[in-house]
């Protein structure tokens, strides 16, 4: 495993999305376009209901292994004037779709969203439900800080539909917490997922990272030997994805000396992956583990298990509308991508505009590509039709496989492939040999985080 970990550790895309964001063509891209594709993708899918990303930006203090964007600042004086400025954006939305929407899921990120107090999300739920409608069985959930999810929120969230609540741990030794500046105790977790669970929720998830600064294979080991003391429904059993240069994150606290080696990363994740399943969770797609309880789990048994921008959801809709900043919107033939800026997005959606910045509009390439990653990151296999193949070149993309496949990564058939219990930890490489846009244009500086 080590040789082909040191073979296979290239920089390369973690596929939320094809083409990845480095990949969009923005010089074609227009905001018209992208009301055009959106009222397409509704008229054609409106009765399966749509999701809602919603990017709740703000947090107390920055934790130097995200990479997400977000806005450092104790001024909760913000928060209204943002969630005004959503429903604002909803409001545009609603009036580019013309009837009440059907909400099949509604994903609450950031950020911190238990940042805001439970009022301000009160009245945010509230705005985008009454000119709408609440699919039953909607998916409704939010990513909480441990440290500041309250009983409030719990409760008012909870009364609003929500069911599902995600908390970041990434790891409970005091050294690496103190390098990614998140520190929180296992009685914090303990007590926050017990509260979670009294109160009704069905599904409490934990985000564990490996590959940190200073992070140890006992570090990781005991962190899942504490969690299994709690024994949350789900995993997200992430690598830490150093990327350093891109703006605005605080990934230049401690030195690329003191992450693990791409080998002893590797045995974290090996060893880490193997108590998991040893303690009863299944693998889901990349970096997920669930109960069989989970609807994650069992969205996988029955084949209808997606990944978004939002990760991994039992709930595909073919229209994916993110709001505030940052958030990126997905109609099936088009992505956008908001403005990053929380002053530059309120002055735009004061004005009556959509505050999108960049997007892509999807080629039918783009479209048969982006099936055969997404079936592979959900399914560890995929499979490709005569028609499919008149678009594109598949003898090329099996040429692309053969060094993987020799490696007994996965096994080829005439028109798709399986990924091997071996090859499920290079996923990512698999995906790439699919990658028709990274394999034309390289990138002439580092763009992606490792794959190991």
């Amino acid at each position: 495993m080590c040789s082909l970990t040191q073979k296979y550790n290239v920089a390369g895309p973690r596929y939320t999305s094809y083409p990845t964001v480095p990949y969009w063509n923005e010089e074609s891209f227009s905001s018209k376009q992208w009301q055009f594709s959106v009222r397409k993708s509704y008229d054609e899918s409106r009765e399966e209901g749509i999701s809602l990303y919603i990017h709740l930006p703000f947090c107390e203090s920055m934790c130097t292994f995200c990479g997400c964007h977000k806005r450092i600042t104790r001024r909760h004086d913000l928060e209204k004037p943002y969630i005004q400025s959503v429903l604002k954006e909803w409001s545009l939305y609603l009036q580019l779709l013309g009837t009440r929407p059907l909400i099949r899921e509604i994903h609450l990120g950031g950020g911190t969203p238990t940042f805001f107090s439970m009022e301000n999300l009160r009245l945010l739920i509230e705005g985008l439900l009454r000119r709408s409608r609440l699919a039953a069985g909607a998916a409704l959930g939010f990513e909480g800080h441990p440290n500041n999810t309250t009983r409030e929120h719990l409760q008012g969230l909870y009364d609003l539909g929500f069911r599902k609540v995600c908390f970041g741990v990434q790891d409970y030794n005091e050294q690496v917490q103190t390098a990614i500046n998140r520190h929180q105790s296992f009685e914090q977790v303990r007590d926050v997922t017990q509260l979670a669970r009294d109160i009704g929720y069905t599904s409490v998830g934990h985000d564990i990272i490996y590959g940190l600064p200073f992070q140890t294979l006992e570090h990781v080991k005991n962190t899942i030997a504490r969690t299994q003391e709690i024994r949350p429904d789900r995993i997200a059993f992430y690598s830490y994805a150093h990327v350093p240069w891109r703006k605005g994150n605080g990934q230049r606290g401690y030195k690329e000396a003191n992450l693990p080696s791409p080998a002893d990363k590797r045995q974290q994740y090996e060893q880490g992956k193997a108590l998991l399943t040893q303690l009863g969770y299944r693998e889901i797609g990349m970096d997920h583990f669930a109960l069989e309880t989970d609807s994650l789990y069992k969205a996988l048994e029955t084949g209808t298990l997606h990944r978004n921008f939002m990760g991994y959801t039992p709930e595909r809709t073919q229209l994916m509308i993110g709001l505030g900043v940052s958030s990126i919107s997905d109609s099936g033939y088009a992505f956008a991508q908001n403005v990053k800026s929380v002053e530059e997005y309120q002055h735009l959606v004061a004005c009556d505009i959509l505050p999108v910045y960049r997007g892509h509009i999807l080629t039918e390439e783009d479209r048969i590509i982006r099936q055969q990653i997404l079936n592979l990151m959900c399914q560890f296999r995929t499979s490709w039709t005569a028609q499919d193949a008149t678009q594109i070149d598949f003898e090329g993309i099996v040429e692309n496989l053969s060094e993987l496949r020799a490696d007994d990564l996965l096994t080829m058939s005439e028109k798709g492939l399986v990924v091997t219990e071996a090859g499920k930890p290079f996923i990512r490489n698999i995906s790439m040999a699919f990658d028709l846009r990274l394999q034309r244009k390289q990138p002439e500086t580092q763009l992606f985080s490792m794959t190991v």
